[in-house]
């Protein structure tokens, strides 16, 4: 065991730590895109916020409705990467980690663009009637078949990578922060494991429809409770963010001197976990999210690929600049806390005998509709692989390993899930850089004045 872990430590820092290579790549292809798209995604955002709203309902072939695609996508990706995950970036990477989070957000946009668009024009219908996409299908149908064994390689990494990330770490967190979290629930971490399990199973009897009926519901409600709250202080100290935007931004470019609980950070360190925790925050470039807006009942890839691309603005710009900001202007991030107790903290500090509470609560629904996203992936995946007969026995699974991941020691399977994630982006990137121009040709022939008119 000892020696598998080394070569899976070896691995992951190939991949993500040793020359940054996945790190330059991931920053590099949203780079490529976002100029290819002559700044499109940002130049469009007021566009696709309406197409967002008018997406409630569906407008063309589909199982979902556009908004619900990207509430199940946002369902993945508003996470513990949000709340535990900020404060980490910003307790080993100081708050200049921030500034770097939200660079990674900008050109994430146009990854998360490309690979929605991608996904509708190249989606397929299985025999169930279902429609199927993401990288594995957008490689083969977009590419030759030479490029076809990627496509495998990206649905086996997804599947394997979703028992760990998106579901035995999500339902540990969850039941940490209600077992000893600081709200104090002191809920055994058993019975948190088996209730998630049984809600679970509730969700996924029904399907992509069920799970994104719940995201629809259950997301923005929770999204919107912890962005009141975080509000609300930085409402009552409007005073101090102009102080904790410049550090931000000085430390962002200047080594981050220690002090208190803090043990500084350089310029590069600054960097490498804005990117990454930023990367993990919003899934830009995973593939991961594309499975998703695959489903929706959408006549546009290009119309859905603009409602795809606000899930990096709303998890990133938004919701982790709120977290980010909160522990800056509360001071906390040099209290030596880190991950979830950190960003506790931070609100409690603001918000006493309140603000415990508002973190425990949104980390927990955060880290479960987290669980019921990447059920999706993971079994789309799984379909691909083998049929749409490993369904069933896919979520069976996928709902055993919920308790066990509530009760089990993780550091393992975060190593595994860690380092395949950075093997899922890596055919997916690849695909998106090789589509590129069939990306390019449907944004420019759909943004023609005459063709947005009528959009």
């Amino acid at each position: 065991m000892e020696t598998i872990t080394h070569l899976i430590e070896a691995l992951n820092g190939l991949v993500w730590g040793k020359y940054f290579f996945m790190l330059a790549l991931i920053l590099g292809t949203g780079l490529y895109l976002m100029i290819g798209l002559r700044g499109m995604p940002l130049r469009q955002l007021g566009y696709g916020f309406r197409m967002l709203w008018r997406g409630r309902r569906g407008e063309g072939e589909g199982d979902v409705s556009p908004f619900n695609a990207l509430m199940t996508s946002l369902a993945a990706t508003i996470g513990t990467g949000n709340i535990a995950g900020v404060a980490t970036a910003i307790f080993i990477g100081g708050p200049g980690a921030l500034f770097w989070m939200w660079c990674t957000a900008l050109v994430g946009m146009a990854t998360k663009y490309a690979e929605a668009v991608c996904a509708v024009h190249f989606r397929e219908v299985d025999e169930q009637g279902n429609h199927v996409g993401g990288p594995m299908y957008y490689i083969k149908n977009g590419l030759n078949r030479r490029w076809a064994w990627l496509g495998t390689a990206f649905a086996i990494f997804g599947a394997l990578a979703g028992f760990g990330i998106g579901n035995t770490v999500q339902a540990n967190s969850v039941a940490d922060a209600l077992g000893s979290g600081v709200a104090g629930f002191a809920i055994p971490h058993w019975i948190t494991g088996w209730v998630m399990a049984a809600l679970a199973a509730l969700v996924l009897i029904g399907g992509i429809r069920r799970i994104a009926e719940v995201a629809g519901k259950l997301v923005p409600f929770m999204a919107l409770a912890y962005l009141f709250a975080g509000l609300i202080i930085l409402i009552t100290h409007a005073a101090e963010i102009p102080a904790a935007i410049l550090l931000i931004v000085t430390d962002a470019f200047t080594p981050t001197a220690a002090t208190g609980g803090f043990a500084g950070a350089s310029v590069m360190l600054a960097i490498q976990m804005g990117v990454a925790r930023g990367i993990f925050s919003n899934e830009a470039g995973l593939g991961s999210a594309p499975i998703a807006h695959a489903a929706a009942a959408t006549d546009s890839p290009v119309r859905q690929g603009t409602v795809a691309m606000l899930g990096t603005f709303i998890d990133t710009i938004i919701i982790c600049s709120v977290t980010g900001l909160v522990i800056v202007i509360s001071g906390a991030w040099t209290s030596g806390e880190t991950g979830a107790a950190l960003s506790s903290a931070a609100f409690e500090q603001a918000l006493p005998g309140f603000g415990g509470y508002v973190v425990t609560l949104g980390l927990s629904i955060f880290a479960f509709t987290t669980l019921l996203g990447w059920s999706f992936y993971g079994e789309k995946c799984v379909e691909y692989l083998f049929g749409i007969r490993s369904i069933i026995p896919f979520r069976l699974l996928w709902i055993i390993a919920i308790p066990i991941g509530a009760t089990a020691k993780l550091s393992f399977i975060w190593l595994v899930a860690d380092t395949l994630n950075g093997l899922m982006a890596l055919p997916n990137l690849l695909a998106l850089l090789l589509l590129s121009p069939v990306v390019f040709s449907l944004t420019r022939a759909f943004f023609q004045p005459e063709k947005q008119k009528r959009a």
